[in-house]
């Protein structure tokens, strides 16, 4: 999807960073990028282990990103949607829709599979994502579909890339 974002240095967004592997990827080609992670340990993980990045790092969390203020050329969405309750979905795609450049994208990742136990996770269908994105103002301009890296049986995941609609 790389070649898809906009190119540096763009004002970037990643939503539940955790420790920052894409913030910082992000950083070193440039980008202006802004870690939001609301878990405190994992935050300082990432601003320990990418202490060197352009990074800002902010404690906040979806739906409503108190503290978070754009506009952004690009807004990711990496393995965290699906840690979303139903109802907070449509805020939380509405508030990252607000956040956005006139021409801004979203990258958002769905994994697809059993929920592991003791897990606050959903199985959430990528029709209802699409909908809700563009309910929000988006356009879906690419869903890939790719097997788990991580080679769990039964999971897979779903990759969109929005766009602000003009």
């Amino acid at each position: 999807m790389l070649p898809l974002f906009p190119p540096p240095p763009a004002r970037v967004a990643d939503l539940g960073a955790g420790s920052g592997r894409d913030a910082a990827a992000l950083a070193v080609l440039g980008h202006d990028v802004v870690a939001v992670e609301p878990t405190p340990e994992l935050r300082e993980i990432g601003q320990r282990l990418h202490a060197d990045a352009a990074i800002t790092w902010i404690d906040s969390a979806l739906p409503g990103l108190p503290g978070v203020h754009g506009p952004f050329d690009l807004v990711l969405i990496v393995a965290v949607w699906m840690h979303l309750e139903h109802g907070d979905r449509e805020a939380a795609m509405t508030r990252v829709r607000s956040l956005l450049s006139p021409t801004g994208r979203v990258l958002i990742t769905l994994r697809h599979g059993p929920v592991p136990p003791g897990r606050h996770m959903f199985d959430v269908p990528l029709s209802e994502t699409v909908r809700l994105a563009r309910r929000a103002g988006l356009d879906v301009l690419t869903v890939r579909e790719q097997s788990d890296l991580q080679q769990r049986p039964g999971v897979s995941w779903s990759v969109l890339l929005l766009r602000a609609r003009l």
